[in-house]
């Protein structure tokens, strides 16, 4: 669970991002766009897409393969930006069966038809390292009750209910291909439908911040560390967009660490912890100019 002193951090850096927000549907809409590749690069190393962001980007922005690349990546990477572009030009919907399959459908187009779009069923059993996916035929059943879980949850603070979902949905893994992919797709819709902008989870330290947390999940029950890494990724993705919309100009990290008085590995560390106003565009630490 999300401990109470970083609720309220969130809440109050929720409040600052409302009031530089209003009026200013166009500016967010264009700081959404332009973490696109970033969004897409990562998500897609995390399953270990050969893609560097520089491949990503050419193809997303420009419509360029720099070089030799399988067809299937520059597929992946084409469709999931569509499907984070769709999700961002229409207003959120809530989440259901039909969204998760027509979202699917979306993101495997040209890669695997036979499986775009539908549950595994029959004999499509998955196996993920040691964890093998939800028996076929139960997978229908099981993720109607994990979104009737989901839409019933009200009492639960919103990240911890995401943090859950996530979990059991990689648990459940309901389709042949792609369960990674269209499980962090989820976690920035539902973020969106409660107003709040998406989160990059950041590929690097996938095997020590992010793939660990499936196993605990899977021993304990318990998606602590989960709702702690978005957690901490949300003030990132809030403080992003508070400096871009209220402060003169940004700068990096290291600039304002000099400025400060401050080592250099000193003010990354406290960027990593966010107990400075600190945020990344493409892998750089930046910060208002005017913070504190």
């Amino acid at each position: 669970m999300v401990r109470q002193a970083k609720k309220e951090v969130l809440a109050q850096l929720f409040q600052h991002y409302r009031a530089c927000a209003q009026d200013n549907d166009a500016a967010l809409y264009e700081i959404a766009m332009s973490e696109l590749p970033e969004m897409v690069y990562h998500s897609n190393a995390i399953e270990n897409s050969t893609l560097t962001l520089h491949d990503t980007e050419a193809i997303i922005m420009r419509d360029i393969i720099t070089k030799d690349h399988e067809i299937r990546e520059v597929f992946e990477a084409k469709n999931l930006a569509y499907v984070m572009t769709q999700l961002l030009n229409k207003p959120p919907e809530k989440l259901t069966t039909e969204l998760l399959l027509s979202l699917h459908a979306l993101l495997m187009a040209g890669i695997r038809h036979d499986i775009a779009g539908r549950f595994r069923s029959g004999k499509q059993w998955v196996r993920v390292g040691s964890h093998v996916g939800a028996n076929p035929a139960f997978v229908p059943g099981l993720i109607a009750e994990l979104l009737r879980e989901y839409d019933q949850c009200d009492d639960e603070y919103f990240l911890d209910a995401i943090a859950r979902f996530h979990a059991e949905f990689e648990l459940i893994h309901p389709f042949l291909d792609g369960n990674g992919r269209i499980g962090r797709v989820i976690i920035n819709q539902q973020l969106m439908q409660k107003g709040y902008p998406p989160i990059i989870i950041q590929s690097k330290h996938k095997h020590r911040d992010y793939y660990p947390l499936f196993d605990v999940y899977e021993r304990t029950n318990r998606c602590d560390g989960f709702a702690d890494l978005f957690a901490l990724l949300l003030q990132e993705s809030l403080h992003k967009r508070i400096a871009l919309l209220s402060s003169r100009r940004v700068i990096t990290v290291a600039q304002w660490a000099k400025r400060h008085g401050i080592a250099g590995n000193a003010a990354a560390n406290k960027a990593a912890r966010q107990t400075i106003p600190a945020f990344r565009m493409r892998g750089v630490w930046m910060i208002g100019d005017d913070a504190a």
